[in-house]
């Protein structure tokens, strides 16, 4: 597990608040990271800036829909 303790964590636009929150930390070098708000001490996933862009503009678009 990749250690973050420079991250700056804020929750996400689209987790429309609740229990089913989203954090991002866009402030770490050459990297974003994301994690689920409940578990703030758990795993969070690493993107690169082109791979962050690449899920948001997928997200936006309705790819993930289920």
């Amino acid at each position: 597990m990749t250690d973050l303790p420079n991250a700056r964590w804020r929750k996400s636009s689209y987790s429309g608040g609740g229990n089913n929150c989203v954090e991002v930390a866009g402030n770490l070098p050459g990297v974003i990271g994301v994690r689920d708000s409940k578990n703030p001490t758990g795993p969070a996933l690493l993107f690169t800036p082109g791979g962050w862009s690449a899920f948001v503009k997928g997200v936006k678009g309705g790819e993930f829909d289920v």
